[in-house]
């Protein structure tokens, strides 16, 4: 799959990105190689790998999953600078 020119400055316009015209070029060729990277990396014969979410094998200690009545809210909210009916007060960071 080629990337040409014409591509590029459609994905820059739906992307809402402006780039200069002189850059689409340059730009084209940096993802047509990026692409190849892609399609050699889809060569690669990964049957029977089993797939990983770190290079070291290793086992996440477990506990029961057990149900309780909750902490105590009194011990809980005890440390925080504001509460209010059983809530811990933030400041507003949205404006």
């Amino acid at each position: 799959m080629a990337i040409d020119v014409a591509t590029v400055r459609k994905v820059a316009k739906l992307a809402r990105i402006a780039e200069p015209e002189e850059r689409l070029e340059p730009l084209a060729r940096e993802l047509n190689g990026i692409i190849s990277w892609i399609e050699q990396l889809n060569e690669v014969d990964t049957d029977g790998v089993e797939p990983m979410t770190t290079s070291v094998a290793m086992s996440l200690p477990m506990r029961d999953d057990v149900v309780t009545e909750g902490g105590d809210p009194a011990r809980v909210l005890g440390n925080a600078p504001r509460t209010e009916k059983g809530f811990f007060v933030v400041p507003k960071v949205v404006e």
